[in-house]
């Protein structure tokens, strides 16, 4: 190898380290804030307030996959259109924008005339629509921003800025943490007090992100044109994948709580509200090295540097799996302690429930990390057919199969078993799509 040679393959893995260092930092800002969420909430409400929440986690999942999948859809066009020096890629950011705003109107709407029936149809019984309608109401007035600031977010990390997209939502999170306790407690708003700190939250991550939009290094531009609808399909069908791991936390979410409830009620709902809490943080490290190789692949991607893209999938899949036996190791060792955090009630019956949880759910990261980059790598190089079925086998199909086939066997068990079985058959399926596209 030549000294040219050398000096491409440390500036491919000085890039690696600095995108995907800093996203996933930034992705442990969004999951500190839920974490802090759900920690502050048993505080002020026990075990019915983490229901509460649980139940409209889904939600939430929607809004961020809406969000993520028109934000990363479009910055991957821009970022390839950019590479090939094409000007249409200009217009993709006004365009992701504009239709961020129109779906948040649904949502606003929702939160204005029927919240309270929506947390019914997630199944929440009275005592949880009384505790979780005036949270839900105000989250879902603020769905606009929460869209927004996945796609500003988006856009500076494929500007050449991950810094600052880091900053962002680091910021951002820090923001809810504090106003979440001040909120809470001093003020004595309850669980209202964490909505509004949650809902301004990506407003600060919005203007945080405004700092490199007008600056002299943005490349990034708001173009006045009518919304389109082709551009918008564009960029979806790039950013399906996102779309999907975002939401199938959502429909795992939905699926389990309502597998609980006919198995042990609302203590299991509270111990499976604890256990995917912690596994947000976990998923959102390995969403951090998606999203931070995700603009490497698409720039060698449009630029047609194919020995730069599989020395930084080498790099992303080797990262995965290293941080997966660290995560596994840390909630394996430290189980009882991670539980009693969220168990201020000193409910006995959801500690139980959670820890045996935790100790089998967590398996299912030595699977998830590698599923999870590689769809993100699917999707920045345009195979946008393979990043589908890839996230639809992982995060509805084979979750909402082996939830009710290993419930209906073994119960509770089961229902902790469904993650690692489902992660591992949509890794059998991954190993297949990436030899068809070496191949």
């Amino acid at each position: 190898m030549n000294s040219a040679d050398n000096r491409k393959k440390n500036t491919v893995e000085r890039m690696f380290g600095k995108y995907v260092f800093q996203n996933i930092l930034g992705m442990l800002g969004i999951s500190a804030y839920i974490l802090a969420d759900t920690f502050f909430i048993s505080m002020a409400e026990g075990a019915g307030g983490i229901t509460a929440l649980n139940l409209v986690l889904p939600i939430y999942s929607l809004i961020f996959g809406i969000g993520s999948m028109i934000g990363v859809g479009s910055a991957i066009r821009f970022n390839v259109l950019r590479a090939r020096k094409d000007e249409t890629a200009d217009a993709y950011f006004s365009n992701a924008l504009m239709f961020a705003l129109v779906f948040g109107v649904i949502f606003i709407v929702t939160g204005i005339l029927v919240p309270d029936k929506l947390i019914e149809v997630l199944g929440g019984d009275a005592t949880i629509v009384a505790i979780g309608t005036p949270y839900t109401r105000i989250f879902l007035m603020f769905a606009p921003f929460f869209m927004g600031n996945y796609i500003c977010n988006a856009f500076v990390r494929n500007d050449g800025n991950p810094a600052l997209a880091m900053q962002a939502t680091l910021f951002s999170s820090m923001f809810n943490i504090v106003m979440d306790y001040v909120l809470m407690f001093p003020m004595g708003l309850g669980m209202a007090g964490a909505a509004w700190a949650t809902a301004f939250s990506p407003v600060v991550g919005i203007l945080m992100c405004c700092r490199h939009f007008f600056s002299k290094k943005s490349t990034v531009k708001f173009v006045w044109k009518k919304p389109s609808l082709k551009k918008l399909f564009e960029s979806c069908r790039l950013g399906v994948a996102a779309f999907v791991g975002e939401l199938s936390s959502g429909v795992t979410t939905v699926i389990f709580n309502f597998l609980i409830l006919g198995l042990t009620g609302n203590d299991g709902v509270a111990a499976y509200g604890v256990v995917a809490n912690i596994a947000i943080v976990a998923t959102s490290i390995f969403n951090g090295v998606a999203q931070g190789t995700q603009p490497l692949f698409s720039r060698f991607y449009g630029k047609g540097e194919k020995a730069a893209i599989k020395k930084i999938l080498k790099l992303a899949m080797g990262t995965s799996l290293v941080l997966a036996l660290l995560i596994l190791a840390v909630t394996m060792g430290f189980t009882g302690s991670i539980v009693e955090i969220f168990n201020s009630e000193k409910n006995g019956q959801m500690a139980a429930y959670a820890m045996k949880g935790v100790k089998i759910y967590f398996w299912g990261f030595l699977f998830a990390g590698v599923n999870i980059v590689g769809a993100g790598y699917l999707s920045a190089i345009e195979e946008a057919g393979w990043a589908f079925a890839i996230s639809m086998i992982r995060g509805v199909v084979a979750i909402s199969v082996c939830a009710f086939v290993l419930a209906y066997f073994f119960g509770m068990t089961g229902i902790w078993l469904a993650f690692p079985t489902a992660e591992f058959i949509t890794a059998l399926v991954m190993v297949r799509g990436m030899k068809r596209r070496s191949g």
